[in-house]
């Protein structure tokens, strides 16, 4: 999934969990000798996440654990009983933390938006607006401002440059409807297209100066891609403890989260693999479609509910140069404009790690009390995009990345690029969260620079 081409992006089809990063993974390098470390510490950042918890709405629990940071919660959604059993049991006997998923959901009224009603799935819409979507949020209100037009059904290409002073102009865009290219000038751009894309925008906007790329000076841009590996994992039947199944009951949005436990402070180097993972789950009850028989016996049978917990590992990729995007130079898209070649493989770091995705399912699991488990670890490349990172990375040094600390291009000071591309590594956390602070972070930066006339 690359750009999605409405108003708003994946946050109309996002996942939602919301998960702050720590020091362990913004000086992850320095702790684990490998990479490079971000240009930015936690305190950096901190009150960024503050801010945007607060504007966006993030259910959770307080949990006290330093490599996954405590936020500006809502009220969490209650797990069920086999949750809480699950939650009990792992923390009792492996010592791991089970939590409710800290999720961009509602539970209190928030700026004219209501509480969720568990209506459910949230991907297909909201008429409450109780899930964080930035059509009806951040779009709206900056719309509301008079200060912002949105342009719709474009696809924006390509970056304009100044040659003679080394400045952004604007872009060029392509309008969907009529296929007319058009101009829009700016004192200041900013990509924020997806990772992808916004990188794709660059390579499409090489000039004789920026042969192979705008703002490429180090031949870092569309290198170091990564993307969480997500193919290791379990289930297992539960008591259903009162539950009852029903195709119209209260859809719960969201589930459990169980934080990294691998290769943490004060415990021993984990000896297979670096890094770590955390796991998204939750608890479901449903009809027993696969019951014997026919007629009053096989409906009966049919109604004896089948409660189940399913979790899933979401594993931090190490950052290698041959993990790449380039332009196709055989392949346009339907607007006529290069698409990417995406070159993406694992290492056996990411294999050891799916492994342990699925051994730890299982263990945990098995302590919990659970019956039939079923557990796998399946070879995640290539794979679907999910939460693609990397390839215009932030640094300190202009020699080894394409962006400063906020995510300024170091080689053309008028360009930004406020998405995950510019992640110097990525840690087993969702990003979305991280992406929207370091982007309210760097326009801090960017209004405070142009009020001095810097830029």
């Amino acid at each position: 999934m690359g750009r999605l081409r409405i108003t708003g992006g994946r946050t109309n089809v996002w996942g939602r969990v919301s998960l702050r990063f720590s020091d362990w993974d913004f000086k992850s390098a320095s702790q684990h000798g490998y990479g490079e470390d971000w240009p930015l510490g936690y305190k950096d950042i901190e009150p960024y996440y503050d801010l945007v918890e607060k504007y966006v709405g993030i259910t959770g629990s307080a949990e006290g654990l330093e490599h996954l940071p405590d936020g500006q919660f809502q009220p969490p959604v209650p797990l069920t009983c086999q949750e809480t059993l699950f939650r009990n049991r792992v923390k009792e006997k492996l010592g791991r933390t089970v939590m409710p998923s800290r999720n961009a959901n509602l539970t209190k009224p928030l700026n004219g938006r209501g509480p969720c009603h568990y209506c459910g799935p949230c991907e297909r819409g909201c008429m409450t607006h109780s899930y964080f979507n930035s059509a009806f949020t951040t779009v709206a209100d900056a719309l509301g401002t008079g200060n912002c037009t949105l342009i719709s059904n474009v696809m924006v290409h390509k970056v304009l440059m100044d040659p003679e002073r080394n400045r952004a102009r604007g872009v060029l865009y392509v309008d969907r409807v009529t296929r007319q290219s058009r101009e829009i000038s700016a004192r200041v751009v900013i990509l924020c297209a997806q990772s992808q894309e916004s990188v794709r925008i660059l390579l499409n906007s090489a000039t004789p100066q920026y042969s192979n790329g705008l703002a490429n000076s180090s031949g870092v841009l569309g290198h170091y891609l990564t993307a969480h590996v997500r193919s290791g994992g379990g289930s297992g039947e539960f008591p259903a403890l009162g539950a009852k199944a029903s195709l119209g009951a209260p859809v719960k949005p969201l589930g459990i989260y169980i934080a990294r436990f691998r290769n943490l402070r004060n415990d021993p180097p984990y000896k297979k693999f670096l890094r770590g993972f955390g796991y998204e789950g939750g608890s479901s009850t449903k009809f027993n479609w696969g019951a014997p028989g026919f007629g009053e016996a096989y409906k009966k049978a049919l109604r004896e509910p089948r409660t189940s917990i399913d979790i899933t590992g979401f594993g931090e990729v190490l950052p290698r140069w041959d993990n790449f995007v380039e332009l196709d130079p055989d392949v346009k898209d339907i607007y006529g404009i290069p698409v990417l070649k995406i070159h993406m493989s694992d290492g056996e770091n990411e294999r050891a790690m799916i492994q342990d995705m699925g051994d730890s399912a299982g263990e945990m699991l098995e302590a919990a009390g659970a019956k039939n488990i079923r557990t796998y670890a399946h070879p995640s490349a290539p794979r679907w995009a999910l939460h693609e990172a990397g390839i215009a990375r932030m640094g300190a040094d202009p020699k080894k990345s394409v962006l400063n600390q906020f995510q300024q291009t170091h080689d053309i000071k008028n360009l930004f690029v406020m998405d995950a591309s510019g992640f110097t590594s990525n840690p087993c956390q969702n990003p979305t969260l991280t992406i929207m602070s370091l982007a309210v972070r760097s326009c801090d930066y960017l209004m405070s620079e142009m009020k001095r006339n810097s830029i």
